[in-house]
């Protein structure tokens, strides 16, 4: 019957647009893996002197979109596998997507605020950056301090766990999960063992797996897309049947 006919191109629909979000959501991972990689390798030393420089307003740019592209990325490889990955999963992707959330507003500033005030008020850049080596600051940050204090261990913690729930549900390659625990297990190592200098480059096996299931995501999504195409097509090549 027509009505049947018209079910199937509307379920088709719905599965194309499904794939759309989810081949959208998994370029945007594998974007925010890249830009993780970037500032893992570019982010400069949390020191006034570094602050005017074209490299940190640039290393800060990148991750204000790591933080964007991370939260939309994020919902994409979660949905992917939520069923599997169960509580751990969404605990993880919750914590992890809270500190992407946290860390747009302050690369934000990062890049387009305090190089402006690196001159004007060196106090309050100092004391903005103390947030990042611990030095305690000269001039009151409100809440900032205390939100920032919040989001270390959401950045150990819902990487790790999310990439055990992704190591443990195997809709994505596993792998990926597994350089997820090992960049977060890297995390508190570099805080203690690494130069000050050096330490962002523990970010880089994050930025990997993010890249990774990105890539995965949308690898897997393009070829479903090709399918549902040959799908619609099949539907609309048949003869009407009539009642």
């Amino acid at each position: 019957m027509n009505t049947n006919k018209k079910s199937v191109i509307q379920e088709s629909k719905t599965k194309a647009a499904a794939s759309t979000f989810m081949r959208l959501a998994g370029l945007s991972a594998a974007l925010a893996g890249l830009c993780f990689i970037i500032v893992g390798i570019f982010h400069q030393e949390n020191v006034p002197a570094s602050v005017t420089t074209a490299t940190w307003v640039n290393v800060h740019i990148f991750a204000t979109l790591m933080g964007f592209l991370g939260l939309f990325g994020m919902a994409g490889v979660h949905a992917r596998q939520a069923e599997k990955s169960g509580w751990l999963g969404l605990t993880g992707y919750l914590l992890f997507s809270v500190w992407l959330m946290f860390i747009i507003p302050f690369s934000f500033i990062e890049a387009f605020i305090l190089p402006g005030l690196a001159t004007e008020l060196p106090a309050y850049v100092a004391g903005f950056l103390g947030m990042f080596t611990g030095i305690p600051s000269a001039i009151d940050l409100g809440v900032l301090p205390t939100l920032w204090k919040l989001s270390d261990p959401m950045y150990l913690l819902g990487p790790l766990l999310f990439g055990i729930a992704t190591f443990r549900a195997g809709v994505l390659p596993r792998w990926a999960g597994g350089v997820l625990i090992l960049g977060s297990t890297l995390a508190p190592v570099g805080a203690l063992l690494v130069s000050p200098e050096y330490q962002s480059l523990v970010m880089i096996p994050n930025g990997v797996a993010l890249g990774w299931l990105g890539y995965a995501l949308l690898s897997e999504r393009r070829e479903k897309a090709s399918e549902s195409l040959l799908e619609q097509g099949d539907v609309r090549m048949e003869p009407s049947q009539v009642a």
